[in-house]
C-alpha cells in the first residue's frame, strides 16, 4: 500500500460506542467499513474489529491464522506500536469469520511484481479491496504483514488519539499537552490515567487528525520481540483443534476412498457392534465411525470390509507422466512473459536445452486434519484450524442446512498449515458426521495415513527449458512448464466459484524473475485429469524455483561464467535488491568460485511474494575415500549438507527474529522435498502413508545456517514462504559442483545417499 501521511478522521475510523465496563475501538482503511463482527454480550452495546478495551485490559484481534509462522505476534505489534502499549500488556485473539477481516493484500499481489510501476501498485490496492466483496479472510500467499502493515498501525494511532482526547476532556487541557506510554495517558504534572479508565469516554470522541510515526521512533517493530504463542506451545497448554474437549465429547475417525471415488459396497454390521462404537456413518465417498475415543474409532473404521469405485483421474505414475509430457503439445494456458523474440538469436550464441521433473508432494503437517463439530439441529459450533474461515463457515452452513449466522466458527491454533488448511474438506466431513450425533460434540481426527493419502497435493510438473548465451551472459531464455491446473480447482473447492484466465501458478517463479534477458518467454501448459492439487508452501515457486535456478546454473557454465557472478550481472540493472541479496551471500559464504576436493557449493536466487532471496548451499562427500590405486568409479558419495547462507530483502524487517526463523524453516521445507519426499500413485491411490515413506529432513542433516536480512527495496514483501524456492536448486547446483553431474529430477534420494 502506498505510504499514508495523514489519517482522515472519517476514512479510517469505524464507529465506536461505549460498553459496560469499557469501550471498543477499530479502524479501517476503506470508505465504507464492513459490519463489525464482534457481538456485544452482557449488556455491552458495541464492539469493533481489532481493538477492545474494557475493565480487564486491552485485547487485540488478529484475523490471520497462527500456524507457527508468528503472524499473531507481529500483527499485534503493528497495533501496539502506535497504540503505545507493550505486547505483554495485551491479550491476542483470533477474530471470527467476517467480511471485516478480509485480506487487503491477497488479490492485489497478482499485479505487484518486482518491476511494477506506481500505477500498477495503485491498481493492486484497488484490487485488494475486492477481497472485501468476496470476504476473503485468508491466511496465505505470504500476505499477512502486507495486509496489516499500514492499516493496523492506523488502528493503533486512531485509538490512541481518541484516548488522548478523552483524557484531555477529563483534565481540561489541550491534547497536545498529553503523552502516552505503556497503556496510559500522562499529563504534564505527572498524572497518569490508564486506557481502561478512558475507554467509555473515548468512544464518544471524534478521531482527530494524526500521523503514523516514522521508523526511527519505533519501540516494538524492527526489534527483538517474544513470540506470544511460544510459551503455551512449549508447555503443552496451547489449544489446537485436536486438543479441544467439550462436555459429552464423542470422537470420530474416517476412511475415505483411496481413489476419491464413491463406495461400491460395504458391510459395517460387525464393526457397529464393537465395544465403544456408537455409530457408523456413510459419507458417500468414505466411511466414518463415531466412538468413545479416537483409537477405537480409527481401529473400527479400518476393519469395515469395503470396495470402492475406480478413480476419475489417471491412476498410476506412468499414465500421469505420459499426460504431462503430452501437455506440451497443447495450446499454452498462459504466456505471462514474452520479451523480445526467442526464435531469433544473434550470431555466435551457444544454445542449451534441459528438462526437469518434480513429483507430487504432500503437505504433511504435524497435526493431521481435525475439527470438532457440535450440531443441535438449529445451531452448529465448530472448532478447527482454518486458513480460510469465512469459506469454511459457509461450507459448514451449507452441509448442515443452516444459515451462516447459525454457525459459530472458532479458529484454533493450527498444527501446521502450508496451504493444506486452506481447504474445506475436513470441515465438511466434520459437519456431516456431527449431524448424525445431534446434541453431542464430535471431534473428527484424520489418521496420518488418511491425511497423507487424501491431501490436495503440490502438483507434479515437467519443465523444458531452452537458453542461449554469448560473451559470458544470457541472451535468451524460453521456459515451458507442464502441470495440472491449481488456482481454479482450489478456489472453486473453497469459495464455490472458479476465476477465469490463465493459471499463473504453473509458471510463477519462472515468468517473474528479475533477470535482464532480452529474449525471455515463459509458457504454462495446464494438464487436466490428474490427482487433485492445492496450495503448497510457495505454490508454483516451489517447483519453478528448482527449474529456473537449475537452468540459470547450466547457462552460467555454458557461458564459462561463475554462477554467482552470472546472476549478479543479470540483476544489477534489472532489480537492485536481487543483486544485493546475491552480493550478501557472496560475502557471507566467502564465495570464490573455487571449492576444495570433496566440497561443492551451489547458489540460487528466487523472487517470490515480493521478496528476493539468495541462498548458497555447501555439501561435502563424507564417504570413506577409495583406497589408493582402486578404481575411482567405484566410489559412491555420501552427501552431507554442511553449511547454508541465506539473504533476503523483505523491504521492512518488522520482526527480525521471526523473519530469520521463517527463512530457515522455509529452507528446511524445501530441502526436505528436494531430498526425500514424493507422492506416487498406483491404481488411483497414493502410495506413501506416513513419515517412514515420506521423510523430511532430520535434525542430524541440518546444516549450519547463517541469515542476513536486508532492507533495501521500497515495498514490503512476504516472508513465510520465500525461503522454500531456492533450497532445491541451490542444493542441486552444489551437487553438480561436487560431482560434475546434473540432477534434474527430484527427489534426490533416488540417485544419491545422504548422511543421516
Amino acid at each position: 500500500m502506498a505510504s499514508i501521511g495523514k489519517i482522515a478522521r472519517r476514512t479510517f475510523l469505524i464507529g465506536t460506542a461505549a460498553i459496560v465496563g469499557g469501550a471498543a475501538f477499530g479502524a479501517w482503511y476503506i470508505t465504507k467499513p464492513a459490519p463489525n463482527p464482534l457481538k456485544p454480550q452482557d449488556g455491552e452495546t458495541a464492539l469493533n474489529p481489532f481493538v477492545l478495551i474494557d475493565a480487564e485490559g486491552i485485547t487485540l484481534v488478529s484475523p490471520h491464522a497462527e500456524m507457527g509462522q508468528g503472524t499473531e505476534t507481529t500483527w499485534a505489534a503493528l497495533i501496539a506500536e502506535e497504540l503505545d502499549v507493550t505486547l505483554d500488556q495485551v491479550r491476542i485473539i483470533h477474530g471470527p469469520p467476517a467480511q471485516a477481516y478480509y485480506n487487503s493484500a491477497m488479490m492485489g499481489a497478482a499485479v505487484e511484481g518486482y518491476d511494477a510501476s506506481s500505477f500498477q501498485r495503485s491498481m493492486g490496492e484497488v484490487l485488494g479491496l475486492l477481497g472485501k466483496v468476496f470476504s476473503m479472510q485468508v491466511t496465505g500467499g505470504s500476505t499477512a504483514m502486507k495486509d496489516g502493515y499500514e492499516r493496523m498501525r492506523v488502528v493503533g494511532a486512531a485509538t490512541r488519539e481518541m484516548l488522548v482526547a478523552a483524557a484531555a476532556d477529563r483534565l481540561k487541557v489541550d491534547p497536545s499537552e498529553l503523552v502516552t506510554d505503556k497503556g496510559q495517558v500522562i499529563a504534564p504534572d505527572g498524572t497518569k490515567i490508564p486506557y481502561t479508565k478512558l475507554a467509555a469516554k473515548a468512544a464518544e470522541m471524534e478521531p482527530p487528525h494524526t500521523e503514523l510515526r516514522p521508523r526511527e521512533e519505533w519501540k516494538i517493530l524492527g526489534h527483538r520481540m517474544t513470540r506470544r504463542d511460544v510459551p503455551a506451545k512449549t508447555t503443552g497448554t496451547a489449544t489446537f483443534a485436536i486438543d479441544t474437549r467439550l462436555p459429552g465429547q464423542k470422537f470420530a475417525a474416517l476412511r475415505l476412498s483411496p481413489t476419491r471415488a464413491a463406495i461400491r459396497e460395504y458391510d459395517a454390521f460387525e464393526v457397529s457392534r464393537m465395544p465403544g462404537v456408537e455409530k457408523v456413518v456413510d459419507l458417500g465417498d468414505g466411511l466414518a465411525v463415531i466412538a468413545n475415543n479416537t483409537w477405537v474409532a480409527q481401529n473400527a473404521v479400518n476393519q469395515i470390509p469395503v470396495t470402492w469405485e475406480e478413480a476419475a483421474y489417471l491412476a498410476d505414475d506412468a499414465a500421469i507422466t505420459q499426460a504431462l509430457e503430452a501437455g506440451f503439445a497443447q495450446e499454452p494456458d498462459s504466456m505471462l512473459r514474452d520479451d523480445g523474440d526467442v526464435s531469433k538469436l544473434p550470431e555466435g550464441t551457444t544454445r542449451i536445452e534441459a528438462e526437469y521433473r518434480v513429483p507430487f508432494l504432500s503437505h504433511a503437517p504435524m497435526e493431521p486434519q481435525s475439527a470438532n463439530a457440535w450440531f443441535d439441529g438449529g445451531k452448529l459450533r465448530i472448532w478447527t484450524g482454518s486458513q480460510m474461515p469465512v469459506f469454511a463457515q459457509r461450507v459448514a452452513a451449507d452441509e448442515a442446512g443452516l444459515d451462516v449466522e447459525d454457525v459459530e466458527f472458532n479458529v484454533t491454533y493450527l498444527g501446521g498449515g502450508f496451504g493444506r488448511r486452506g481447504e474445506v474438506d475436513f470441515t465438511r466431513y466434520a459437519t456431516r458426521i456431527a449431524k448424525e450425533m445431534p446434541g453431542s460434540p464430535v471431534l473428527l481426527t484424520y489418521s496420518r495415513e488418511e491425511d497423507m493419502t487424501h491431501d490436495f497435493f503440490r502438483p507434479a510438473a515437467i519443465a523444458r527449458f531452452a537458453g542461449a548465451v554469448k560473451d559470458g551472459g544470457a541472451v535468451m531464455l524460453d521456459a515451458r512448464v507442464s502441470s495440472p491446473p491449481l488456482l481454479g480447482p482450489a478456489i472453486e473447492r473453497a469459495a464455490g466459484f472458479a476465476p477465469g484466465g490463465p493459471d499463473a501458478s504453473i509458471t510463477e517463479g519462472t515468468h517473474n524473475q528479475p533477470y535482464a534477458i532480452a529474449n525471455y518467454r515463459a509458457q504454462g501448459f495446464a494438464v487436466p485429469g490428474l490427482p487433485p492439487v492445492g496450495f503448497w508452501r510457495s505454490v508454483g515457486n516451489s517447483f519453478n524455483g528448482f527449474f529456473m535456478e537449475s537452468f540459470m546454473d547450466e547457462m552460467a557454465h555454458a557461458a564459462g561464467a561463475d554462477p554467482l557472478q552470472f546472476r549478479m550481472d543479470l540483476t544489477r540493472d534489472e532489480f537492485l535488491p536481487a543483486w544485493e541479496v546475491l552480493n550478501a551471500v557472496k560475502e557471507m559464504s566467502g564465495w570464490t568460485g573455487e571449492t576444495a576436493e570433496g566440497v561443492g557449493r551451489g547458489v540460487a536466487m528466487c523472487y517470490s511474494f515480493g521478496t528476493p532471496v539468495a541462498m548458497v548451499i555447501e555439501v561435502r562427500d563424507v564417504a570413506k575415500r577409495p583406497a589408493e590405486g582402486s578404481d575411482p568409479a567405484t566410489h559412491k558419495p555420501l552427501i552431507r549438507i554442511s553449511n547454508a547462507w541465506i539473504a533476503a530483502d523483505p523491504g521492512v524487517a518488522l520482526n527480525p527474529d521471526n523473519i530469520e526463523a521463517q527463512l530457515v524453516g522455509g529452507m528446511v521445507y524445501g530441502l526436505s522435498a528436494a531430498i526425500g519426499e514424493e507422492i506416487t500413485f498406483s491404481q488411483g491411490a497414493a502410495q506413501q502413508l506416513n513419515f517412514p515413506d515420506y521423510e523430511p529432513l532430520r535434525i542430524s542433516q541440518m546444516p549450519k545456517t547463517q541469515v542476513r536480512i536486508l532492507e533495501i527495496q521500497e515495498h514490503l514483501g512476504g516472508v513465510g514462504e520465500v525461503g522454500t524456492p531456492p533450497a532445491a536448486p541451490a542444493l542441486a547446483n552444489a551437487l553438480f559442483d561436487l560431482t560434475g553431474e546434473r540432477y534434474r529430477s527430484l527427489p534426490l534420494k533416488k540417485v544419491l545417499d545422504f548422511y543421516v
